[in-house]
């Protein structure tokens, strides 16, 4: 149980957003809301749903996760729908549950929401309809499997209380749900049902099968109307375009689109390759000429049909990775770009700022003008996965700034950010003949800091540079091949001075980057699975096949650090910005933080999916992770820029707590974790500096600097500040001034006034002694100088200056009074606490008395053995000056 108490999650990283999840299999739902007046778009991703503007695509709000992921999801004008597992929830503003239905046996596949009621039909053909208020049970229906297998649902307009269902055997089947009749059976056509969708004519449905058939059916009059083929596979979404143009869309298990021109009976146009999965949704949207489209492929696709002959473009589309990320990197200096390589073969560039300014790449091919004749669907000549890649900011807008090497495959490619597409070079060694069938293969790239040369390491041990702008080979590092086995990693520092390379035969190497030539090896205890240099601090990160790490300094050459701790193969390795930490992520499903400085681990998290790579940004804000079979990359904020982390080193055998991926669990449970956070940091002392760190060390005080700086200084800063006048009282007028009889009017002028009385009271020599006088008087027979020292830091310039003033006889004190005063300042010397304030002080006193305390044997005498403490406490503090800027010179000077 202690142990179980010991554990928690991560002290310094918390779970932010997802980043590049867009869609899945879900159908999508399109919305109106009335008082934003415009169409949002909802989308499942998982275990929660994402709410999108139609107009702009951009994100409105994410929901909480529900524990499973949504299998269904449907919406009304107030709710959204979803269903998990046998339980079918309600979500209010596109976020929180506020009803949940139970009463399934079985997992819900249909959900249709009916006014004031929803209907939900599980997998044992169970249709249950709720009361979405109260949350009971309105209606339950059951249904032979064998007979009639519901396989589709819809409301038809205008008809009260009426359900239309579909089955997989084909028949369809009106029910009143309120009288719970079944009022008309349709026979179908042979095929099973998998689209009802309503046509803009009342009475008229449109009815997909599994065959490819469209029928357009008027229920009112079981007439057929139309009939359609497609010959790409089952129906699996139908939509109607209500902006006055007779046009039906219908999607496919293909990607493609179908458009239908309703008033000629034919097929208008085709979208081919509009996703590159099956359509799982299809809506125009109401009165608008837009069509949007989601897929199992990751992305989102508004189309707009506003040209000729009816073939819609694409206008606005939200793309992910189709299939999961491998490696990831931040792009840039300010860490707002996150570059992504993926299994689908793609490469994107994510934005953590808006979804808008995320990008693709685009697909490697081998042969980029012949692949783009033969479109999106020429997989012969797409290019295998990335398995890494090398980027830089310095001269991509003159050239290429970006190199990929892809899963067994010899050349490498480049690419260009500013033009978002592939690059013309394909980087390979000259005079490499049947590369494939010697097996040789790309396995490390690296790009200089001044983006003109490119380093490829390969599976047989060669390391071969070239200049990116025109992909000519500039040489190789050693005579033959630089190492004797695989390299599996290629660095090179931030000036061109030097490349490191490492290889399967357990050696790292270090050459000079221009000549080639060979500088030093150091030899591992394993072989290294990768390395990673931190340019600004010269440290070199390498991971091990025994899932150790080392550290070296690539000035020495030298192993700084080892460190051990994780039980599987490490998948990557990422830098803090300032070099302090190191980050790894293993195959054990955890990621640990190293502090360089301590050599101790600082920090380490368990997650449900191992980490296969990681990136810290530039700023220091955010951790980027991609994950095992998962299509997203998640951010974790670092919780040391906004809020005081206590770090301490972890045990050895410390078992960390598992975290949830960001987006994964609810607000509830985020708010239990975090006080469980609390709870744990509570428990842990908090570090209280001491008064003093040392004996020899000399402590200041914390007293603001006006309070002692100027105390030589104040009767000047008196003077200045004097007004140069007193103030005057105004005359005091009468009502009716009075004047002098005559011809002439003149005034009285009043004769003169009595001198307004002064407002100084002169109180004479004050008899009473001030508190801190007679504390010093105590002090001189108890020799403990504490209580006075702190009752006079708490005054103030003019009280000190008023109170050093009265300690002389003249001005009501004694010399037992100043002899106390004295040894006060020296103890304050002794105990090298509040040493400002002793200086100020005694310099103030000297000051005011220097005379009389010349004139006082016993006043000479503690002066002369104060003068001593002072030389001896200033030479010990200048020594501790001058070390200090001896090292710092040192360090400015020394070539190192």
């Amino acid at each position: 149980m202690a142990a179980e108490k010991g554990r928690r999650g991560s002290a310094l990283f918390s779970g932010y957003r997802s980043l590049g999840v867009y869609s899945n299999h879900i159908p999508h739902v399109v919305r109106y809301h009335m008082r934003h007046k415009e169409f949002n778009l909802v989308t499942s991703v998982g275990n929660s749903f994402l709410t999108y503007n139609v107009n702009k695509l951009g994100q409105i709000a994410v929901s909480n996760a529900l524990p499973e992921s949504i299998n269904c999801l449907a919406a009304d004008r107030m709710l959204v729908f979803a269903s998990y597992g046998n339980i079918l929830t309600a979500f209010a503003r596109n976020k929180e549950v506020v009803h949940t239905y139970k009463g399934h046996e079985a997992e819900i596949h249909l959900v249709q929401p009916f006014g004031d009621h929803v209907i939900s039909i599980d997998a044992n053909n169970v249709i249950i309809i709720w009361d979405v208020k109260t949350e009971e049970e309105y209606l339950q229906l059951s249904f032979d499997k064998s007979n009639f297998t519901v396989s589709a649902i819809m409301h038809p307009s205008t008809y009260l209380n009426k359900i239309l269902l579909g089955s997989q055997q084909g028949s369809l089947q009106l029910w009143n749900v309120k009288t719970n009749k079944l009022l008309f059976s349709f026979p179908g056509w042979e095929s099973g049902v998998t689209v009802l969708q309503q046509a803009p004519a009342l009475d008229v449905v449109a009815i997909g099968l599994t065959s490819g058939k469209i029928f357009l059916h008027n229920i009112k009059f079981d007439e057929t109307l139309m009939t359609f083929q497609q010959d790409w596979g089952p129906i699996t979404s139908i939509s109607f375009r209500t902006d006055g143009h007779p046009i039906m869309a219908a999607g496919s298990p293909v990607g493609h689109i179908g458009l239908w021109d309703l008033e000629e009976k034919k097929l208008m146009n085709q979208m081919r390759d509009a996703h590159a999965t099956a359509i799982a949704g299809l809506t125009f949207v109401h009165g608008e000429p837009l069509l949007v489209t989601n897929g199992a492929d990751n992305a989102i696709r508004v189309w707009i049909f506003d040209g000729p002959g009816g073939q819609g473009r694409l206008l606005r589309f939200r793309l992910g990775h189709s299939a999961p990320p491998t490696f990831i990197r931040h792009h840039g200096q300010d860490g707002k770009q996150i570059l992504s390589a993926g299994q689908d073969g793609t490469l994107h560039s994510f934005s953590t700022v808006h979804d808008r300014l995320s990008k693709s790449l685009g697909h490697g091919s081998i042969n980029k003008a012949k692949a783009k004749k033969m479109g999106l669907r020429c997989l012969s000549l797409r290019l295998p996965p990335i398995v890494s890649f090398a980027s830089e900011l310095a001269r991509q807008n003159e050239w290429d700034g970006i190199i990929a090497c892809h899963q067994n495959y010899l050349s490498c490619t480049t690419w260009n950010y500013v033009r978002t597409t592939m690059g013309a070079h394909k980087l390979k060694p000259p005079g490499l003949k049947n590369s494939t069938a010697l097996g040789i293969h790309a396995t490390a790239v690296a790009l200089t800091s001044c983006g003109n040369f490119a380093l490829v390491g390969l599976s047989r041990g060669e390391v071969d540079m070239y200049n990116i702008q025109s992909g000519i080979h500039r040489g190789h590092y050693g005579k033959e091949r630089a190492h004797e086995g695989s390299v599996r990693g290629v660095v090179v520092d931030g000036i061109n001075q030097m490349t490191i390379t490492a290889g399967s035969d357990k050696l790292i190497k270090f050459w000079k980057f221009k000549t080639k030539e060979l500088i030093q090896t150091v030899t591992l205890s394993a072989p290294p699975t990768g390395i990673l240099l931190h340019r600004e601090s010269g440290m070199l990160a390498v991971g091990l096949d025994d899932f150790g790490l080392n550290v070296l300094d690539i000035e020495t050459r030298r192993i700084v650090r080892k460190f051990s701790g994780h039980n599987g193969k490490i998948n990557d390795m990422t830098f803090s910005p300032d070099g302090r930490w190191l980050l790894t992520a293993s195959m054990d499903c955890t990621v640990k933080v190293w502090d360089l400085p301590s050599g101790c681990l600082i920090d380490c998290f368990l997650l449900d999916s191992a980490v296969v790579s990681l990136s810290m940004s530039p700023t220091g804000d955010f951790l980027s992770t991609a994950h095992v079979d998962d299509l997203g990359i998640y951010l974790w904020s670092n919780k040391s820029l906004f809020s005081m982390i206590s770090l301490r080193p972890l045990p050895a055998n410390y078992e960390p707590a598992v975290v949830m991926l960001p987006g994964m669990t609810d607000e509830v449970e985020d708010e239990d974790t975090t006080a469980d956070l609390e709870d744990g940091q509570d428990d842990v002392m908090e570090y209280e500096s001491p008064e003093q760190l040392g004996e020899r060390l000399v402590t200041l005080s914390l007293l603001p600097e006006s309070r002692w700086k100027n105390l030589l200084n104040l009767d000047v800063i008196k003077r200045r500040n004097k007004p140069k006048e007193p103030p005057k009282l105004p005359k005091s007028a009468p009502f009716f001034i009075p004047t002098l009889p005559g011809l002439v009017p003149r005034f009285a002028v009043t004769g003169q006034e009595e001198a307004a009385p002064s407002k100084i009271v002169n109180l004479g020599v004050l008899e009473q002694k001030s508190a801190f006088y007679i504390q010093l008087g105590k002090a001189f027979e108890s020799q403990n100088y504490n209580i006075p020292i702190g009752t006079i830091k708490e005054m103030g310039p003019s009280a000190v200056d008023i109170e050093l003033r009265n300690l002389a006889p003249e001005g009501g004190g004694s010399v037992e009074v100043m002899q106390s005063f004295l040894k006060m300042i020296g103890s304050m010397l002794d105990t090298r606490r509040d040493f400002d304030l002793a200086q100020a002080y005694l310099a103030l006193f000297l000051k005011l008395h220097l005379r009389f305390i010349s004139s006082e044997p016993k006043l000479l005498e503690e002066i002369s053995s104060l003068s001593g403490r002072l030389d001896e406490s200033w030479l010990d503090l200048q020594s501790l000056f001058n070390q200090s800027l001896c090292v710092l010179n040192y360090m400015k000077s020394a070539l190192l």
